[in-house]
This record gives C-alpha cells, sequence and structure tokens, in this order.
C-alpha cells in the first residue's frame, strides 16, 4: 500500500513554507518528508519528530539549541540544517535533501569492502566528524544508518546533535538502543559521558564493520552488547580476514581502546591516520566483493535517526575521491575467463611458415622498435586536477602523490569563504598540463583572518585611534558619555568589546568619557541643590537676590546643565530670596484649612531618595500630579518641591529631581 496517501502531512504546507510532497522515511523518531521550500524555491527534506517527543518540553527545548548549533556548521560532509521550526502539534527540521543511499544499504548490498574503499568511505566521514569536534560538537549516535552516499558521489553525515536532544527525554525505545548500542563508546554505557572520543570510537567500529562485513559484537539483548563494551578489547580485523593490511588493525585498535585517553584525541587526528594509512596501502589492496548483475529492487532499510526511507538502490559512484566503489567490476577482474594465450597461433605450425614471411616478420620487428622507441622519447604529461581545490589539504596531498606530483604543501592564506585546512589553490593551477612527478604547491585555507579588538579603554582618543591602525581596524563613531570614575577624554569602552574578532578594516566605536556631567539643579531648593552637588563631587556657591520666585530656590547656575567639568569645580548659583515674608504659594489664602468653606488638601509624602517609579506612584496616590526633571541621573528622587509635608489642594503640580 502507498503509505503516502494515508500520512495527513502529505500535501499540506508546513508552518507556511515547505508544502510535502511525500514521505520517504519512517522510524522510531521521526519521519522524513521529501518537501519544496515555496519562499526560496528548492527541494528539502523535512523531518518531523513524533508528537511522543513534541509533547515533551524538555525535548523540544534541546532540541532547538541543537538545531540551531548544527545550522551554523557548514561542511561539505555534513548534510546542512536549513531551518527548524514548529507547526501546531509538528516539531520539524528543514534539511538539505541528499538523494541516493545510507552506507547500511552499501554494507547489505555488497558486503565488506577492499581496505582502500573502506578508508575512502571512512575518511570524509571523519572529516566531517572533526569539523564538528572544533566547533564543540560531539554527535553521539555514529552509524551507517546516519551516513549518507549522494547519487553524485558526495557522502554526507547526518542528524547531528539529534541523540543529545532525545536524551534529554525520559523515552526509552528498545529498537533504538540495539540500534545504538552497536556503537557505544564503553563511557557512553557505563556513565552516560560522550565526549569527541566517544565518536571516534563509533568511527573505529564502523570500519571494522567496513572491512569485515560484521560488527564486532553481537548478542541477544542490548545489555548483552554493551557489556561487551565495557568488559572486551575490540579483535583486530585481520583476525577474521587475514589479509587485512597491518595499518588498518592499527587504526582500529587505537580508535576502539576502551580507554578514552588511548584513543585520537578527536576525528580530525584520526583523520589524519586514515589518510597516512591510506597513503601506505598498495594500489592493490585486495579483490573487490562482487556486486549484482542485476539492479536491488527498491527495498525499506532503516535511515537516519531510525527512520525507514524508501529509496531504489542504484549501483552508482558514490565515493570520493576514488569512482570505484559502488560500481560493476571491469573487465579484467580476477573473475573474468582468460583468453587465448598470445603467440599460441604462432606456435601452431610456425615452422610451415615461408621464407618470405620470415623476412616481413623481421621488417615488421624493426619498424616497431623504431615506433616504441619514438614513443618513449616523447614527452608524457598529467594534467593538476580542479577537484583538489575545496578538499582537505591531507587528503588532497594524498590524492596528488597518488596521480604522481611532488607535492609541497605551502603557507596557508587567510580566505573569507574556504574553511580552515581546505585547498584554496594549487600551482600550478588545475586543468596545467604538467611532466609526471612535477612539483605542485598546494596552498590551504587559514579560514577567514580575523583580529581581535585591542585594549584600548583608558586612553585618550588619538592614542586609541593610533593603537586600533597598528591592527588595520578603524575607529568608527565616537560617543561621550558621563563618568564619575573615568577620567575626561578617556575611553571606557570599545563597540565591539576589547578581545572580540572582527575582520581587519572593520569599523570600532569608541565611548568616551565626558568626565562629570553639570546636573539641572534649577528651581531646586537651596538645601537639597547643595547636597546634590557635593554628592556629585562639585564645589557649589551661592548669591541671593530679591526674586518673586519661590523662596530659597536656584533660579540660575553657572556653568550650564549638562556641561563637561572635572571632579572638584565650583559651580555658582543665583538663589531667590530666602527670607520673603510676603510670597505665599499660590493656593494659600488668609483661610487656614478647616476653616470656612470646607477646603479639600493632601499632605505632600516625603519621596527624598527613593526609586523614581515608586517615588512618582506614591506621589500621584497621594492626589498631586508629578513632573520629572534629571537630576544626578541615577535613578533615584534627590530633590522635590514643594517638600514633604506642605497641604496643598488635589491635583498640585509636585516636581522630583533624579
Amino acid at each position: 500500500m502507498d503509505t503516502t496517501v494515508t500520512d495527513p502531512l502529505v500535501g499540506r504546507l508546513l508552518d507556511g513554507r515547505y508544502r510535502v510532497e511525500s514521505r520517504i522515511a519512517r522510524g522510531g523518531m521521526a519521519t522524513v518528508y521529501l518537501a519544496m521550500d515555496i519562499r526560496l524555491d528548492r527541494t528539502v527534506a523535512v523531518k518531523v519528530m513524533h508528537r511522543s517527543l513534541a509533547e515533551d518540553p524538555s525535548f523540544v527545548r534541546r532540541f532547538i539549541g541543537e538545531a540551531k548549533s548544527v545550522a551554523s556548521l557548514s561542511h561539505p560532509n555534513v548534510v546542512h540544517v536549513f531551518d527548524q521550526g514548529t507547526d501546531g502539534g509538528n516539531v520539524y527540521l528543514s534539511m538539505e535533501y541528499v538523494p541516493g543511499r545510507t552506507l547500511r544499504d552499501v554494507l547489505r548490498s555488497r558486503g565488506r569492502l577492499p581496505a582502500r574503499e573502506a578508508l575512502e568511505v571512512i575518511i570524509p566521514v571523519l572529516a566531517a566528524l572533526g569539523a564538528a569536534h572544533q566547533t564543540g560538537m560531539i554527535h553521539r549516535d555514529v552509524k551507517p544508518e546516519n551516513v549518507l552516499l549522494s547519487d553524485d558521489g558526495r557522502i554526507k553525515v547526518v542528524d547531528f546533535g539529534l541523540a543529545r536532544a532525545i536524551e534529554a527525554t525520559n523515552q526509552t525505545r528498545t529498537g533504538v538502543m540495539i540500534g545504538t548500542i552497536a556503537y557505544m563508546s564503553p563511557e557512553q554505557v557505563t556513565a552516560a559521558a560522550a565526549d569527541a572520543r566517544s565518536d571516534v570510537y563509533a568511527a573505529g567500529i564502523m570500519l571494522f564493520e567496513l572491512l569485515t562485513g560484521s560488527q564486532p559484537y553481537e548478542g541477544d539483548t542490548p545489555m548483552s552488547v554493551a557489556y561487551r563494551h565495557v568488559h572486551d578489547t575490540v579483535p583486530l580485523p585481520s583476525s577474521l580476514l587475514p589479509d587485512i593490511p597491518p595499518q588498518l588493525d592499527t587504526l582500529v585498535a587505537r580508535a576502539t581502546a576502551r580507554d578514552p585517553e588511548g584513543r585520537p584525541a578527536d576525528a580530525t587526528a584520526m583523520l589524519v591516520a586514515a589518510v597516512e594509512a591510506h597513503r601506505a596501502l598498495p594500489m592493490d589492496s585486495g579483490p573487490a566483493p562482487q556486486v549484482p548483475a542485476a539492479p536491488v529492487r527498491p527495498a525499506e532499510h532503516p535511515g537516519p535517526a531510525g527512520a525507514t526511507m524508501v529509496q531504489p538502490a542504484v549501483n552508482h559512484t558514490l565515493v570520493q575521491p576514488r569512482g570505484e566503489l559502488l560500481t560493476t567490476p571491469a573487465a579484467g577482474h580476477p573473475g573474468a575467463p582468460a583468453g587465448p594465450e598470445p603467440g599460441a597461433a604462432a606456435r601452431r605450425g610456425g615452422s610451415r611458415r615461408p621464407t618470405w614471411f620470415l623476412i616481413t616478420l623481421a621488417l615488421v620487428m624493426v619498424a616497431g622498435i623504431g615506433l616504441t622507441g619514438w614513443w618513449f622519447s616523447q614527452t608524457r604529461t598529467i594534467k593538476v586536477p580542479d577537484s583538489l581545490v575545496g578538499m582537505n589539504i591531507k587528503l588532497a596531498q594524498s590524492e596528488a602523490e597518488r596521480l604522481g606530483f611532488t607535492v609541497v604543501v605551502g603557507q596557508a592564506q587567510y580566505d573569507e569563504k574556504v574553511p580552515k585546512d581546505n585547498v584554496l589553490s594549487t600551482d600550478p593551477a588545475g586543468g596545467t598540463e604538467v611532466e609526471p612527478k612535477s612539483r605542485l604547491t598546494l596552498i590551504a585555507s587559514a579560514g577567514p583572518k580575523r583580529v581581535p579588538v585591542p585594549n584600548v579603554v583608558g586612553m585618550d582618543q588619538n592614542a586609541a585611534r593610533s593603537k586600533l591602525a597598528e591592527v588595520k581596524l578603524v575607529t568608527g563613531n565616537i560617543r561621550r558619555q558621563g563618568s564619575d570614575t573615568v577620567p575626561r577624554n578617556q575611553v571606557i569602552r570599545t563597540v565591539p568589546a576589547v578581545g572580540n574578532p572582527v575582520k581587519e578594516g572593520s569599523k570600532v566605536a569608541l565611548v568616551v568619557s565626558a568626565g562629570l556631567l553639570l546636573p539641572d539643579v534649577k528651581g531646586m531648593p537651596r538645601d537639597q541643590a547643595d547636597a546634590t552637588l557635593r554628592t556629585a563631587g562639585f564645589l557649589p556657591e551661592f548669591v541671593e537676590q530679591t526674586d518673586a520666585a519661590t523662596p530659597c530656590t536656584v533660579i540660575a547656575q553657572d556653568p550650564q546643565p549638562g556641561a563637561e567639568v572635572d571632579k572638584g569645580a565650583v559651580v555658582r548659583m543665583t538663589l531667590s530670596q530666602c527670607d520673603n515674608p510676603g510670597w505665599h504659594w499660590p493656593w494659600e489664602n488668609d483661610t487656614q484649612p478647616g476653616e470656612g468653606d470646607d477646603k479639600q488638601v493632601v499632605v505632600i509624602p516625603n519621596v527624598m531618595f527613593k526609586e523614581v517609579k515608586a517615588a512618582r506612584d506614591e506621589l500621584r496616590a497621594a492626589g498631586v500630579t508629578v513632573k520629572m526633571r534629571k537630576g544626578l541621573g541615577r535613578g533615584m528622587v534627590v530633590a522635590q518641591l514643594p517638600g514633604a509635608g506642605q497641604q496643598v489642594p488635589p491635583g498640585t503640580e509636585v516636581t522630583l529631581w533624579f
């Protein structure tokens, strides 16, 4: 039955963006669909987690975090994650669609692989894992089901981070445990702890399986297999098949050491060892297993994260850099029938040839010798392959030497686009015809060039500009900010912050101290203005004059509010007359509260030194309106007018300085 017909997601527009075309895989944790991203007009694979996981908040939180991490991982051997989201009860990933087969399919159809081909499968897997390890990311579930071999010859690793997200749940599924335990390191079994060396262990088990066609441990239950991982030493592949080269025994033994300290530190270290082992192998590293003559029928097989992928198994060239893996053996393999021995017909009845035949034969031989000499006197050439650019430098060096070049690795160069340790260029360039054993220089990318923002805090502007220019950075915007701790005209901080890596030529903004900014005390009562200025580090001076303003309040100040001044500066203020018996508040008259008409009044509460919002709320609750003015700008009331205890009509305006 066509399962896509009954699948409720097929035909839907997921999250308003992904039109689900068909179901291509289903497993214990997720279902994978072929979909069209209508926003970018591209085909993608959408992995939708099963409802039992999507309803677990701890899984969803971990899943989102891991998806963001994986999306930042860009490597040619990693299945790219484009997007993550939810649509109702559906939690999904949008990923690169890789048409092809899993490595598990290849093992089922072919059985074991020759040593050279096994390494050519494991090397790109290690390159993908190594890129992840360099960013601090661990796969945790390395196995053939999570290695995809595309129809165009690429090898890609899928499901980074999914195992970690599943660890956040309380669900246990026997099928998943069986698939995982076969490649699980001892420390994962005993302590549920995983680091880069755990991925190395799983890669070593997978290499063992590629070489021998079987896993090292089998058991009736998952726990029996787990027990052997913890207590047994993985056997050497040559103990099953004596023709396996010793370099491969050594590589598997190191990768699967029970003690993590005995393994390569990460996948990059194992990658270097694998490339060296590949280089040391003879070109004929063993007979290739036979490929079925007829195409394999479409079959269900477990896909990534336990999914069941339904795809035809096609005999394509799926391994890089060699083109022989998964292809039908060429004519002339050891099983081909032998043809007639050259020269046999000449020996039968050769004595009956006439003399003229011998003369003709001699002439032909002379001509042949001449042509042979001419042929070998010509200069034969080999072509520099374009495919070296973008390849891992170690793998490219091995491939170039195999093709007959004398390889020199030059000084790495910075590049914004080519990942670190991948070939940036070759000299001579790709496509150039050269003599065998010619010198070929490989230039690796050092990755994007970044320079840390130097520490210019505490410098004046000119010194900071010079320091930035020394490391080829440009001074950007300069913003002045008041500070009572950093002296005037010195740098308080940079944007981006000191130490952050940025591109050469980037602009770095400077925040420069304006020193002390003179607060606005106009309108404050004398005692509150005096306290405010002294607290801020100034020396206040007062001059009193006759004025009709509120008695004993500041009516002018010098320097003006906001002026940049040094600590200890003198601030001269002009006061309205403090002793002015003829002045009264606008609401005051000869009638005292409570006398005559029923006059409503409110008593102004004391909100001095309270947090601004709380002070404003308290005054409004008392029945007065509030006007805010910036004083020291520290979020706390430093002055109020009218003062606390005044009896005023409801709605009277009270000014607060903060």
